[in-house]
């Protein structure tokens, strides 16, 4: 369980699994009501509605969602393309959905994969995945800086063929501190995809963070040579081959405790089960 060094109680880290847990429903709910012919705008609008509904305040990133070739982000080049597009959604087609709400400060951030109809290099790509879920858990275990970690992840990416996509995201990130936003200012306001109230965050972080020799953000750079902050990390793998891409993301907990110093803060996510699935099959 957490140490002294985790500065959540075990009611905040059930707040932080709850929103978590509403995240990936609605992603679930958004992804079976996707069919052939709906755009990328449509899916991000409909995800973002039942996030609405489910009683989110505000985001850390408003929704995303990528459809064929755009889940490897191939051709993207400045942060706008990241941003849901009048792509529309085809038979066979790879999709992702990514969504980071917000509740009483509380902040999920969450990426789901899937396919419409059948894909072969998708069923490929989803199994694989596991194997950066169980790499990543116990690196952070054996106290492994987070730089080095990243590049153990790329080199498991070239053992499997696949495309580091992770890369592409702005700072190279495979990974961010997570922590219950407390800033002022109106929720549900966003600037260039992040809502106002996160960039207050984000910037406090980042100020922190340096003082200390740290980074709040999991890149392969400079700034992240350095074991993973006890805290919360939002942690998302993303790999490629071809024209198909997948993800998953969800929290870490840091605990700065040897005895248990890091765990998934929820094993009953999407992803998880699919996998299980897949053993039994």
């Amino acid at each position: 369980m957490p140490s002294t060094q985790l500065d959540f109680s075990e009611r905040d880290l059930e707040r932080f699994r709850e929103v978590q847990q509403l995240a990936y429903r609605c992603a679930e709910e958004t992804a079976a009501w996707l069919e052939p012919g709906v755009t990328e705008r449509q899916a991000a609008a409909e995800l973002r509605r039942r996030l609405v509904a489910g009683g989110v305040e505000d985001f850390f990133h408003v929704p995303f969602a990528w459809f064929g070739d755009r889940t490897a982000f191939r051709g993207f080049r400045v942060p706008f393309q990241f941003f849901p597009s009048n792509r529309v959604l085809r038979e066979g087609m790879a999709f992702v959905l990514d969504c980071a709400p917000i509740i009483d400060g509380y902040t999920a951030d969450i990426g789901y994969g899937g396919r419409v109809g059948e894909n072969r290099i998708w069923d490929r790509l989803c199994a694989d995945l596991r194997e950066y879920r169980e790499l990543i858990l116990r690196l952070v275990r054996e106290g492994h800086a987070l730089d080095e970690i990243y590049k153990q992840v790329d080199a498991l990416i070239a053992r499997h063929g696949f495309d580091n996509r992770h890369q592409v995201y702005p700072g190279r990130v495979i990974g961010h501190q997570v922590t219950r936003q407390h800033a002022i200012g109106p929720k549900g306001v966003t600037l260039f995809g992040f809502g106002i109230r996160t960039l207050q965050t984000l910037g406090r972080e980042l100020i922190s963070e340096r003082l200390h020799g740290r980074s709040p953000l999991w890149a392969d750079k400079h700034a992240s040579a350095h074991a993973p902050t006890p805290g919360l990390w939002a942690v998302e793998p993303h790999i490629g081959f071809r024209d198909v891409g997948i993800k998953y993301e969800e929290l870490l907990v840091v605990t700065g405790d040897p005895g248990n110093p890091a765990y998934w803060l929820d094993d009953d996510l999407p992803h998880v089960r699919r996998w299980q699935a897949m053993e039994v099959a």
